[in-house]
Formats: C-alpha cells, sequence, structure tokens
C-alpha cells in the first residue's frame, strides 16, 4: 500500500496503472475508518482493479455550529485498517493541498436537491460534498465510486452531478452496514456515551417499525411515520430533527409509498447528530 499526501504524486502513481490496463476503484472518505468504509472497500477491491481510498476531512460540508474541530481523526489508525481491508493507494491530503489559498472561489451547486431534509438543516453542506468529489474525481480519475446507502441523500446528489456534470464516473451504492442492534455504522457513533449509544439504537427501531407496516400493506405515509414516532416518543433522549417518506431520486415527500420510497431520519443523541434511512416501497 502507498500513501500520497499531494495531488502530483497521486496522479503520477494513478497514471502508471492506467497505462497497465488497471481500473480505478475509488472509496472516498473522512478517515475514522468503521466496519461500513471496510465493506466498501472490499466491494472495491473485489472488482480486481487498482483499490484507492482517501481520506481528508472537508471544512467546506461542516456548518459554523457543526463538529469539524471535534470530528475523529487517527491517520495511522486508518491506514492499518486500510491495509487490511486491500487496500492498494491512500490518497491524504492536507487542507493546504486541496484549499491552497484556504478559500474556494468556484463551488459545485446541487440545486433543489440539495435545499431539502439535509440541505434545509445544513445551509452549504451538499455544496461542499458536491465540490469536493468533483475535486476528488478530477484528481484520482476513478472509474467507479463507492458510496453507502447510510447517505442516501448524499448519493442522490452525487449522482445528479455526475449525470450533470457528465463525469465518466459510475458510482456504486452499497448497503448500509450495521452494528448488531441495528444502528448505522458511521464515525460519529464513537461520540456517542453508553447511554446514549443505547438509546440511539431507537433510531433503527422506528424505521424498522414503518418498514414492517408497509410490508403488511400500509401505503399512507403518514400512517407509517406516526408509527415510527410512536417508536421514538418512547426515547425522549433521541431529539427527531426531521423524519419523512420521500421519493428516493427527487427526496421530495410523498403522501402515499410507491416502488423505492424512502423513510429517512435525522436525529440529535445528546450533542451527536445522526441520520438513517431504509426503504419502505417495494424496490
Amino acid at each position: 500500500m502507498r500513501v500520497f499526501r499531494t495531488i502530483p504524486q497521486v496522479r503520477q502513481e494513478l497514471a502508471g496503472a492506467r497505462r497497465d490496463g488497471r481500473s480505478i476503484e475509488f472509496v472516498p472518505t473522512m478517515g475514522a475508518l468503521h466496519a461500513g468504509h471496510l465493506q466498501l472497500i472490499r466491494t472495491a477491491a473485489g472488482s480486481g482493479g487498482l483499490t484507492v481510498i482517501s481520506v481528508f476531512v472537508n471544512p467546506l460540508q461542516f456548518g459554523p455550529s457543526e463538529d469539524f474541530e471535534v470530528y475523529p481523526r487517527d491517520l495511522d489508525a486508518d491506514l492499518a485498517l486500510a491495509l487490511e481491508a486491500g487496500v492498494d493507494v491512500v490518497f491524504a491530503p492536507p487542507a493546504a493541498e486541496m484549499y491552497p489559498s484556504g478559500q474556494v472561489q468556484t463551488r459545485v451547486e446541487p440545486g433543489p436537491l440539495g435545499q431539502i431534509l439535509e440541505g434545509d438543516h445544513r445551509p452549504g453542506h451538499f455544496a461542499g460534498v458536491a465540490t469536493v468529489c468533483a475535486k476528488l474525481f478530477h484528481i484520482v480519475g476513478p472509474d467507479r465510486v463507492y458510496l453507502g446507502r447510510k447517505d442516501a441523500q448524499q448519493v442522490a446528489v452525487l449522482g445528479q452531478m455526475v449525470r450533470d456534470l457528465n463525469l465518466p464516473v459510475e458510482l456504486v451504492a452499497c448497503p448500509t452496514v450495521r452494528e448488531p442492534d441495528g444502528l448505522a455504522m458511521s464515525s460519529r457513533n464513537r461520540r456517542l456515551a453508553p447511554d446514549e449509544r443505547r438509546e440511539a439504537s431507537a433510531i433503527y427501531e422506528a424505521l424498522q417499525a414503518a418498514a414492517s407496516h408497509a410490508e403488511e400493506g400500509e401505503a399512507s405515509a403518514a400512517r407509517l411515520l406516526s408509527r415510527a414516532r410512536r417508536v421514538l416518543d418512547q426515547h425522549p433522549a433521541v431529539r427527531v430533527q426531521y423524519l419523512e417518506v420521500v421519493h428516493p431520486q427527487t427526496f421530495e415527500p410523498v403522501d402515499t409509498v410507491s416502488s423505492g420510497a424512502l423513510i429517512v431520519v435525522a436525529a440529535h443523541v445528546g450533542s451527536v447528530r445522526l441520520i438513517d434511512n431504509c426503504i419502505v416501497g417495494t424496490a
């Protein structure tokens, strides 16, 4: 496994791999690797191409009151896990390498899809995500990019960006990896206190309650949301920011569940903000 800190170095390395006829299989991360990341990496490695990850905590996607300063960072631990998972190349640039002037004058604005739900509660977040991913895709030049479905709206935003800008990249959305009690794997989970961690499992319990109700034939989004809220109301430590049934591409709320509809949730547990989703319509 080779580790690069500068753009010219990683470009030179990957150009050589392309000349050798190898595909570039890319997993963008902000580090603090966990089992969810490792599953993405193993999926990428199974393609037979060159497996590349980035480790970069992107300041553009954090708002002024968010957790950029306390976001977990341990590059040595990340490198050990990456090596074990089969990564060939790690691109771990400092912020000054990605944003030399400290400012970015040109940004990718994702449009209406980036203004609702996560975009509404975190203004500028998706512009930051789209901008850094556009830069990373340009630097790495991947054939395929592997993303987790936990961040379903982010996957949709990046898919729209790839289509709108005609980027020669295939996005591969992979299933959410969960803890034994169902909590979606996230780098932020490690910041939960033990009692908060126990309460956080109610998020998945609520999603499953709604999904089971849909499997029984319930098609009313309002009734599915009511079923989920009944679970969450039993856990006052879980402070819901939004809970909606949405269209899987537009993320606009729907009244009646149809194929592939998602129930999406964001909630605070203590000071930690968690998101999750699940399919409640027949996929």
